[in-house]
């Protein structure tokens, strides 16, 4: 079923991803464009310093501070997959939270959301268990923050029952399977490149709730927020082509938080 046009959708970034003198993302000319930030809390990238930035960045713009918790990876960038016991799991991604949250209070804002990334975003979207650590994490953090997911996930089936917010997502720069999950990385024609195509997509999940998957068929995506890619080459342009054809579309772009 076709949306109302005056819909609202949130724009969400992975920013903070680098460490010391290394940077990845744009994060000063994404928050000019996002409505939410998935900080990534070092575990995956993003160091002391680069956190405190960017949670002060994302309080004088008005953009929601999110948690974007990882496996304890920094070497793969937090795309390789491992095996974590689920307590181990639970208190590193308190952890993160925690570490997160120092930085975005002392900049007048709180973390609002928590967001797993890479290998633990995908693994969480299948694996009961871990998903449930992920959970536990969450509570163990305190204040009941949602959990931004993909729709259909464990994670936000088991975040539902433990009584968080859940906000689905989706990804107009990723392909899909016909079973609407992301197409893996590792697989030809997994990330869209043709700026064309992202921006259309973009347009077509927020009034549609679909997209077309690799297999040619529509399928649905039900998502409350975009995530937009903040390491991709031409990132910032990308992101402001898409809010604006956003917002041409009749569409409101709005933090979900």
């Amino acid at each position: 079923m076709t949306r109302s046009a005056t819909t609202s959708i949130d724009l969400n970034a992975d920013l903070g991803e680098g460490f010391g003198h290394w940077r990845l993302t744009d994060d000063e000319q994404l928050l000019s464009v996002v409505t939410s930030a998935n900080v990534a809390c070092g575990f995956h990238a993003g160091d002391p310093a680069i956190m405190r930035r960017v949670c002060l960045l994302a309080a004088e713009r008005g953009v929601r501070v999110g948690a974007q918790v990882s496996y304890r990876d920094l070497a793969g960038f937090g795309r390789r997959s491992m095996e974590v016991p689920p307590a181990e799991l639970a208190a590193e991604v308190a952890y993160q939270i925690g570490a997160l949250e120092i930085f975005a209070r002392a900049a007048g804002s709180r973390v609002s959301y928590v967001k797993p990334h890479g290998a633990l975003y995908n693994r969480v979207v299948h694996d009961e268990e871990q998903a449930a650590a992920v959970v536990e994490g969450v509570l163990l953090a305190g204040r009941g923050l949602p959990v931004l997911g993909l729709p259909g996930s464990q994670l936000l089936a088991a975040a539902g029952r433990a009584g968080l917010p859940v906000v689905t997502e989706a990804f107009a720069d990723r392909a899909y399977t016909a079973r609407a999950t992301l197409v893996p990385r590792g697989r030809d024609g997994a990330v869209i490149s043709d700026p064309d195509a992202v921006v259309a997509r973009a347009v077509s999940m927020a009034l549609e709730g679909t997209v077309v998957a690799e297999s040619g068929e529509r399928v649905p995506t039900g998502a409350s927020s975009l995530c937009l890619h903040g390491d991709t080459p031409g990132a910032v342009e990308l992101a402001r082509r898409v809010r604006a054809a956003l917002e041409s579309a009749g569409v409101e772009v709005a933090a979900f938080s």
